[in-house]
Parts: structure tokens; C-alpha cells; sequence
């Protein structure tokens, strides 16, 4: 072949079907050839040497713009020494700009996908994967759990480079209502309270920075005190309760925000509206206009995080329409339930011209074993490649509370802490799609353009570079009908080096396979069907665990807490071992009328809860128990009436918490109600989100819901201000209540025979919620009083040590 011909085969369509050579590669470059008359001539240049790639560049001095080349082929012509006698090659006078972060030319082999990885190609900010503490108490009993076993819980989700290795928390800012999971307390029971001390949040929180540097803050309101909006100004709403959407609520956010950094030095890198509850507008303006007068500019707000596909982003219009509302929102907010649902094209289009970001602020991945974690990844790899999403957090991390509640953990979080009384504690398998991941990138770094879609068999890719050129790629097979195979050109402001292969499959989860080496800037790589891939330049990544998790025991029976050992109640976050509040807080506090430490149901007024509204109850034990007693001394404050629960064997579908069980209730008139409890009035009314109703429609419970009172009477010389024992005692169908250990009402029921016990305090549903006082809960033998109160076990410590 001449010159003359290389020079016309260059410039023309067919340049790519060059005749290949032992070793080739294309560049598309300005040269000088001799017999051009010195002109720069802009071609495809096919070279043909019988040396590797890498001299070749060498050679003609373009390290700095060409990436290492590819493609073998059997060469037997004698011609390449004439040709490459023929060009003047150190000339070279310029570099097409599109060249500049070119990738290998492929080979075009059948049946192999190519994709092209330029570094260079600009990308879009990561934001990072994570998960939810909150949507209700979901880590109530982590606080319980003795060490080494809750440190290492935490090191599981939260450490870089060991397990989940989240880089992303997301939580629900206490409300003292139900959220799904139960509730937690507020900062603020009422106008005048303030309080940095109750619950576990805080201390959660910290322990996942300590841990993670690096980690990321957000969070929103689920639920919210009973005071807020009872006065002050209301703000315009499309959709939800008009009393959030009051000044009052901003306040209230820019005091739980002042606490969080004044007291534990933490700074939220963002915060919603509320979750799943509406739209205003006006209170989104007045929301970011209230943390840029109070020191807080610097926190993102998104809005309006809801799940209806329906209606969920209309707000952005008004966003295009309104320089205000486009200025108070920073990022796009919404559920974002993928692959299910996706954020229209349209709404991406708008986001990305008014430079806004979408976060998917409650993925849901309800599924057991090896599907929840390859269901993880693909989640995240989608919530990209469909919806442009640059951060998810997935619904929830750490299950920690009782087993008989909704969402339990088994097919929802990614570790399972429903045991602090036995140490015992199980990750599930998608907490290692969280690591495929999390042990992978970190915040900050960027989706490259162009590197991410959909594998031609089935599954999906994602690739996200850091800034120093290091690159991770993140693949899911879960769809593909084969093995495929697959190339990456590894293009230009990428990294050279290796990549280290991890692999989770049914059989084995989070392993490590052998590294990759490019070859001529190029990673094959061969893939299974119905697995999970991280490839990867970083380094440091591994399956971290503990040795001699202890084994599961039963909550220990009989139980009895007289919480005298809570000294400084402020230490403990105010809350007792094993008490899981499903609604309102009930909080270690001084005892009225004698001395001591007691249980105090704190919160005055029905709440602004995010689930149906029912009476605040909190709930103890084994929800296998069958036949025992359920005992406390109970102190009523005038118009008070509270209630000892038992055989309590369930506590709704995470949107409604009506429970399904016994209560003994009194009230400090002395009337005396021996009432069967059967979840809400209409069992079969669909309630909640498609996976709520899903719960409803697979009970199949037709019975009859509802209250229903077995037994009733008045008793003389009980008021306001007085210690009274109550007890409810189960045997078979037997049910026989008491007050001051003589019985006083009795009925036969056999509805329910197993259960946990609990603590009510009455509410009227508008105004007004029992404030009362428990001592001395018992869950035992019938009749039978332990000599000592039950102990703390080896290793369980306060979450606020004294300061």
C-alpha cells in the first residue's frame, strides 16, 4: 500500500475497515505528510507495526493524548516497513479535540458489547447510596444491645471498607408520632420544652460519622408534635395538613438543627419538607428564607419527597414558573420507587435546565436472601440510568425492633438487631449489595457521561470516577437470560492500572474474583447471569464480620424493671431497655409522690402524625408469651386514664397502629374497662402505599375489628394523684383483671392466645393525651413477685456518657 493510497483509504468512510496487522490502533490526529505538500491533513491514521501498541506510541511522541491500543490479528505482508518509511511521524502539529479522551478502537467481535469509558467526557456529581434510620423507631433496641455486639452492628453499616460502608444517612427528625415503625421523641413536646438529650437519634448519628468522616446528613419529619401550628401563620398547601405548614415548623426544624450542631457538632448536608405528606409552596419559600436567617444557608432543602407517580413531581412546573420557589428548592426531591417507577424525561429535562439535582429520598427493596441484595444494586444502577438520580437512600438500615412488628427486617433492612437481650445480631445479604457500592465510591465522586446503561443480555452497568482518575464500574445481571461478555476501553482521565473484581451470586456473596489487567486500555470481562459485579481501581475493600456472634435466646421471663438502675435517665436518652413506644414517649423521669425513678408517657396533645392516629402505647417482650400476668403501679394526673396491655400480637401495618390484643384501663374517676382490641374498625379497607395494602389484602383477616369491651365496673376511692396497681392474668382462655392485687373483673376470650405486654395512656384523639406514670412492670407468673429487679447485662452501657 503507498502513501498515496493510505492517504486516500484515510480520509475516506472506510477508513475503519483498514486491513488490520499484528498490532493496530486508530487516532484521529492533524499530521504532516512528505508528499502533502506540508499540509496538515486531518485523517484517520491506522497504524501497522509488528511491535506492541505502546512502542508504537512512544515512537510517534502522542503518549499524552493516545490511550494504549488493541486488536491482534495474524500479519503476513511485507509491506509495513515501506509504509511506515513513508511518513515524517514526530510531526505532529495538533490533536482533535474529540480524540483527546478517545477510547480504543474495538474489533468488532461478534457477540461482545463494547463500551466506550472517557474520563474526560464531563459527568455529573454522585451524591451517594445510603439508608433511612427512622420512618418510626426502627433502631430502638440497637441502643440495648451489650458491646462488642452494638459497636460491631454500627461498624457493619457504617464503616469505609468493611461492610454496607454507606456513604449517605438519611433520618426522620423525631415527631413524638407514629412513623411506620412506632415513634420517636421530639425535641419539643410542647412550645415551651426543649430537650437535646431524648432518644437515640443523636447518638446514632454520631456514632455514624465517627465512623465515616465522610458520611452525609439528611433527614425530613414524619410525624410532628400536637402544638405545632396552634398558632402563628399557615402557609397556602395543595395537598396535606395545613398545620405543618406553618412558620411554626420551620422554627421548629431550626431548633432540632441547632441542637444537632451546637450540641453534637454535627451539620445536615440537607432537609426536606416532610415525607409523603403534600405540597405549599409558599412554606418551602418561608422554610429556606427561616435557615438562611438562623445560620444555616449552607443546608440544602429538597422538596416535596412524595410517592404518588400521579402527582409526585408537579410541583416542578411551578418551580419553572416561580423564581422563588426555584431558589428556595435546591433539589428535587421524591420516592422514587425503582425499577418500578422512574422520574419522567420531562422532569429530568427541567431539572437539568434550571440546574437542580434529583434525589430519591425512600427507595423501598422488600425482598429475603440474594434477591434483596442484587434487587440493591439494581435499584441504584437504575434510579441513574432511568431517572437521572444522583442519590438514594433505600427504607431501612438497621432493624432494630421486635420481630412481630411490620417491616421486622428479614426482607427490608440490612442487618437484623432484634435480640439486644441475647447479643445476637444477622446481616442480611443485601447489606452487601449496599457494599457493592458503598466500598466503591464515595460521595462527591461522578457519574462518567456515556458510562452508564443497559447490558444487551439483560442487566445493567454504572461507572463513577473519583477525582483523582480512579474509576469503579457497578454491574447487575439480574434480568440477563445468559453469560455475556463484555469490553471497556478505558479512555483518557481514567486511571491504567488494575481492577480488583468482586462478585455476589446466590451461592456466595461479596467475593473477591481475580483482578482485571487492561490490555491496550481495554478490560474484558465475562459475566453471569443473576449476579452483582464491582470493578474497581481503588483498593481496600473486604467482607468484613466478627467472630462469636452470641446465639439467640428468648426475651428473658419473668421480667421486672423497676428503673432504679437509670440513675442519670439524661445518659440513657431518657429511654429504658426493651420499650419500643409504637406512639407518643415514654421516658424514665423522677416518680410524683414517691421516690424513685418511673415511667412517664410525656407527650400532652395528639400529635401531627404522619400514620392514623390511635392512643400512644409502648410494648415490651415476647409476642410468643402465653399465659402470665402483666403488672404495673400506674399514677394518673387529674383527667388522666391509662392501661396495662397483654397478649398484644400485633401492632398494625406500618400505616395504622391500632393493635390486636388486651387492655386494662383506668381512669382516675376509677372506671375500669377490660377491653379485646382487633386492629382498626374495617380490616379490609386498603390503607397506605401499594406495599401496605399488599400486607392487608395477604392477612385475609374478615373478622370483626375494633373495640370490644368484656368486662367494666366503677371503683370507690380512686382519683387523681394516687399509686394503683393494675395486672392483667392470662390463663388459656381466662382472663381476669386486678387492681391492687384483688380481682375485680374477669371474662373468656379466646380470640387471642399469645402476645407481648404494654403500657397505654388514653388519648380523646383532638386535645388532650394521658400523662401518666409507671413503676414496677412485671411480666412474670401469675401472683409471683421476683426478689430483684432484672439486671443489665455484661456490656450494655448509656448512649450519652456523662460529660
Amino acid at each position: 500500500m503507498s502513501a498515496a493510497r493510505l492517504r486516500r483509504a484515510a480520509r475516506s468512510k472506510s477508513a475503519s475497515r483498514l486491513p488490520c496487522y499484528p498490532y493496530s490502533c486508530t487516532f484521529f490526529v492533524s499530521h504532516r505528510l512528505r508528499r502533502s505538500g506540508g499540509r496538515n491533513m486531518p485523517c484517520f491514521l491506522h497504524f501497522f507495526s509488528g511491535r506492541p501498541a505502546d512502542q508504537i506510541r512512544d515512537q510517534f511522541a502522542i503518549g499524552d493524548f493516545f490511550p494504549d491500543c488493541f486488536h491482534y490479528t495474524p500479519f503476513r505482508s511485507p509491506i509495513r516497513k515501506n509504509m511506515l518509511r513513508r511518513f515524517r511521524w514526530p510531526l505532529f502539529v495538533a490533536v482533535s479535540a474529540a480524540c483527546l479522551g478517545a477510547a480504543p478502537a474495538f474489533a468488532q467481535t461478534p457477540g461482545v458489547q463494547r463500551v466506550v469509558l472517557n474520563g474526560n467526557a464531563g459527568g455529573t456529581r454522585f451524591d451517594g447510596i445510603g439508608v433511612v434510620t427512622g420512618g418510626g423507631g426502627t433502631s430502638v433496641l440497637l441502643k440495648d444491645y451489650p458491646e462488642p455486639q452494638r459497636s460491631q452492628i454500627l461498624d457493619l453499616i457504617y464503616k469505609p471498607h468493611f461492610g454496607a460502608s454507606v456513604s449517605a444517612l438519611y433520618v426522620e427528625i423525631p415527631g413524638d408520632g407514629n412513623s411506620t415503625q412506632g415513634s420517636m421523641p421530639s425535641h419539643m413536646h410542647t412550645r415551651e420544652d426543649l430537650d437535646y438529650s431524648r432518644g437515640y437519634l443523636w447518638w446514632e448519628m454520631v456514632e455514624a460519622r465517627k465512623r465515616n468522616p465522610k458520611l452525609t446528613l439528611d433527614g425530613a419529619a414524619w410525624s410532628a408534635p400536637g402544638w405545632i401550628g396552634d398558632s402563628g401563620k399557615f402557609f397556602a398547601q395543595s395537598r396535606g395538613a395545613p398545620r405543618f405548614f406553618s412558620q411554626d415548623t420551620a422554627d421548629y426544624y431550626v431548633k432540632w438543627l441547632r441542637g444537632l450542631h451546637d450540641v453534637y457538632g454535627l451539620e445536615m448536608e440537607a432537609i426536606g419538607i416532610r415525607n409523603e405528606k403534600g405540597v405549599s409552596n409558599e412554606f418551602a419559600k418561608a422554610l429556606r428564607a427561616t435557615l438562611d436567617t438562623n445560620g444555616f444557608a449552607r443546608v440544602k432543602m429538597h422538596a416535596f419527597d412524595n410517592w404518588p407517580d400521579l402527582w409526585k413531581f408537579d410541583f416542578v412546573d411551578d418551580m419553572v414558573a416561580d423564581k422563588g420557589l426555584r431558589d428556595a428548592i435546591d433539589i428535587i426531591g421524591a420516592h422514587i420507587n425503582a425499577p418500578q417507577s422512574s422520574a419522567p424525561k420531562a422532569v429530568q429535562e427541567k431539572a437539568a435546565r434550571m440546574g437542580k439535582r434529583l434525589w430519591n429520598t425512600e427507595q423501598h427493596v422488600y425482598k429475603a436472601g440474594f434477591d434483596g441484595l442484587i434487587g440493591i444494586v439494581k435499584a441504584f444502577n437504575e434510579n441513574w440510568i432511568r431517572s437521572g438520580v444522583t442519590k438514594v437512600v433505600n427504607w431501612y438500615g438497621i432493624a432494630g425492633l421486635y420481630t412481630m412488628e411490620s417491616y421486622s427486617g428479614e426482607k427490608e433492612a440490612a442487618l437484623r438487631a432484634n435480640w439486644p437481650w441475647s447479643g445476637h445480631y444477622e446481616p442480611n445479604q443485601s447489606l452487601w449489595g449496599y457494599a457493592h457500592y458503598g466500598q466503591f465510591t464515595e460521595a462527591g465522586w461522578e457519574y462518567i457521561a456515556g458510562g452508564s446503561g443497559d447490558l444487551k443480555e439483560g442487566g445493567t452497568y454504572v461507572t463513577l470516577k473519583a477525582p483523582n482518575g480512579d474509576y469503579s464500574i457497578i454491574i447487575e445481571t439480574k434480568d440477563a437470560k445468559g453469560p455475556q461478555q463484555v469490553q471497556f476501553a478505558v479512555g483518557a482521565g481514567l486511571t491504567a492500572k488494575r481492577l480488583a473484581v468482586w462478585r455476589s451470586n446466590a451461592k456466595e456473596q461479596f467475593i473477591r474474583l481475580d483482578d482485571l489487567q487492561p490490555v491496550n486500555g481495554v478490560v474484558a470481562v465475562a459475566l453471569e447471569p443473576d449476579s452483582a459485579y464491582s470493578l474497581t481501581t481503588t483498593d481496600g475493600q473486604r467482607k468484613g464480620s466478627f467472630d462469636q456472634v452470641p446465639a439467640p435466646k428468648s426475651f428473658p421471663f419473668p421480667y421486672y424493671e423497676t428503673f432504679e438502675q437509670y440513675a442519670n435517665p439524661k445518659e440513657w436518652g431518657y429511654l429504658p431497655r426493651y420499650f419500643a413506644d409504637i406512639s407518643g414517649a415514654f421516658e424514665l423521669a423522677d416518680c410524683p409522690a414517691r421516690n424513685g425513678r418511673c415511667l412517664h408517657q410525656a407527650v400532652p396533645a395528639p400529635t401531627l402524625s404522619w400514620a392514623p392516629d390511635w392512643q400512644p402505647y409502648t410494648i415490651i417482650g415476647d409476642d410468643q408469651w402465653q399465659d402470665y400476668e402483666a403488672s404495673a403501679d400506674v399514677y394518673l394526673n387529674a383527667g388522666d386514664s391509662a392501661a396495662v396491655m397483654g397478649r398484644v400480637n400485633d401492632v398494625g401495618t406500618g400505616y395504622g397502629f391500632i393493635p390486636k390484643g388486651y387492655f386494662l384501663q383506668m381512669s382516675d374517676s376509677g372506671e375500669l374497662r377490660l377491653v379485646l382490641v382487633r386492629g382498626k374498625v374495617d380490616k379490609k379497607k386498603l390503607v397506605g402505599d401499594a406495599e401496605q395494602q399488599a400486607i392487608i389484602k395477604a392477612a385475609h383477616d374478615m373478622g370483626e375489628g375494633g373495640e370490644k369491651l368484656l368486662a367494666q365496673t366503677h371503683l370507690q376511692n380512686i382519683a387523681a394523684g394516687q399509686w394503683h396497681r393494675l395486672a392483667l392474668r392470662f390463663e388459656g382462655d381466662r382472663i381476669t383483671a386486678l387492681v391492687d392485687g384483688a380481682p375485680v373483673l374477669s371474662a373468656t376470650d379466646g380470640l387471642y392466645s399469645h402476645g407481648m405486654a404494654g403500657l397505654l395512656a388514653a388519648s380523646d384523639g383532638k386535645r388532650k393525651t394521658s400523662v401518666p406514670y409507671f413503676d414496677n412492670v412485671l411480666i412474670g407468673k401469675a401472683g409471683v413477685t421476683p426478689a430483684a429487679a432484672s439486671q443489665a447485662l455484661p456490656g450494655q452501657r448509656s448512649i450519652y456518657p456523662a460529660r
